[in-house]
């Protein structure tokens, strides 16, 4: 097995190679816009995966996998002579799946907003479902004996000795 930073270097330079070879020496009609995203590397150094995207439709997408194939020999040839490798690893290219993914992460960033922005209209009318402040404060006491019906705050007092602090009757 290779070193790994061996793997990944020869990987870019595939993918150097073989972006170059498709621009300037591959004149296939069904070649599409292609660009070659990535390039992986088993550990022995025998195969090489080559990550590519198109733009276009379908048809754009089938005719440049035909290109591709046709021109495998030659880009093999052709990466096995720019990287001096003993053994030129076998080439096979895969169309990979970044525009189908980034788009579907765009229909679900797209959703999302238009969500948050339902969720902040209804938060924008919303009401408190009780009081604005739900905690509990500790009742305040007034001085003045008028506010207080009569006799209220004598029968509180009633069952308590005169010398003993009601906050010890709770115990």
């Amino acid at each position: 097995m290779a070193d790994p930073a061996r793997a990944r270097k020869l990987a870019d330079r595939i993918k150097v190679v073989v972006a170059e070879t498709l621009e300037r020496r591959i004149k296939d009609p069904r070649l599409g816009f292609i660009t070659v995203t990535d390039a992986r590397v088993t550990g022995d150094l025998q195969h090489a995966t080559v990550f590519y995207t198109v733009y276009g439709d379908d048809e754009a997408r089938a005719g440049t996998a035909a290109a591709l194939a046709s021109a495998k020999g030659v880009l093999r040839s052709e990466v096995g002579r720019r990287t001096g490798v003993r053994l030129t690893p076998t080439l096979e290219f895969v169309a990979d799946a970044l525009p189908e993914t980034s788009a579907h992460f765009d229909d679900v960033l797209v959703k999302t907003a238009a969500h948050d922005a339902q969720v902040a209209a209804l938060a924008s009318g919303a009401t408190y479902a009780g009081e604005a402040d739900p905690y509990r404060r500790p009742a305040e006491h007034d001085d003045d004996a008028d506010d207080a019906p009569e006799g209220a705050a004598d029968d509180a007092d009633e069952d308590a000795p005169a010398d003993e602090d009601p906050a010890a009757r709770g115990r």
